[in-house]
C-alpha cells in the first residue's frame, strides 16, 4: 500500500526538499492528517459516526466553513437494497507550499500531497448529494 501511494503520488512530491523522501512524505502526510483532524471538526458540526444518516451538502458545508476549502469526498454506492451511501474517503488538496487548496482546482495543477483517508479498496466514486450519507466510524 505504502509503496503504491509513493509511486502514485510521492515521485511527483519528490521534487520539493520538504517531501524527497519516502519518510519525509509520510511523515508529512501524517503531520497534516493530524492538522486536519477530520473526526472533530465534524462531531463540532453536529455529525458523528453513527448509524444515522446525513445529507451529503450538510457534511460538504461543515468541511468548507471550517477548512475555508472543499475537499474531496467520495463514497461507496448503496448496496443492493439499500438507500444510503457511506462516505469512504475524505481526500484534502494542498499546494506545493503545503497550504490547504480546493480540490477543485484546474486540472493543469500539480499536486503532490493529498491526504488520503481510505475505507477498504473498493470502488469509490465521488459522492451523490441527493442521496442520504452513512457516516461509518472507521473513516480515518
Amino acid at each position: 500500500y505504502r509503496k503504491h501511494e509513493w509511486e502514485k503520488h510521492g515521485t511527483c512530491a519528490a521534487t520539493l526538499p520538504v517531501l524527497n523522501s519516502q519518510k519525509k512524505y509520510f511523515g508529512k502526510a501524517l503531520e497534516l492528517y493530524q492538522h486536519i483532524d477530520l473526526n472533530s471538526c465534524l462531531l463540532k458540526a453536529g455529525i458523528k459516526p453513527s448509524s444515522s444518516y446525513y445529507q451529503m451538502t450538510t457534511i460538504k458545508e461543515a468541511l468548507t466553513k471550517f477548512y475555508g476549502v472543499t475537499p474531496k469526498i467520495q463514497c461507496l454506492p448503496p448496496e443492493e437494497g439499500e438507500k444510503a451511501q457511506t462516505i469512504g474517503q475524505i481526500e484534502f488538496c494542498f499546494t506545493k507550499e503545503l497550504q490547504l487548496r480546493n480540490c477543485t482546482a484546474p486540472k493543469g495543477e500539480s499536486d503532490p500531497v493529498q491526504a488520503d483517508l481510505k475505507l477498504g479498496t473498493e470502488e469509490l466514486s465521488v459522492c451523490s448529494d441527493t442521496l442520504p450519507t452513512y457516516y461509518p466510524s472507521q473513516v480515518q
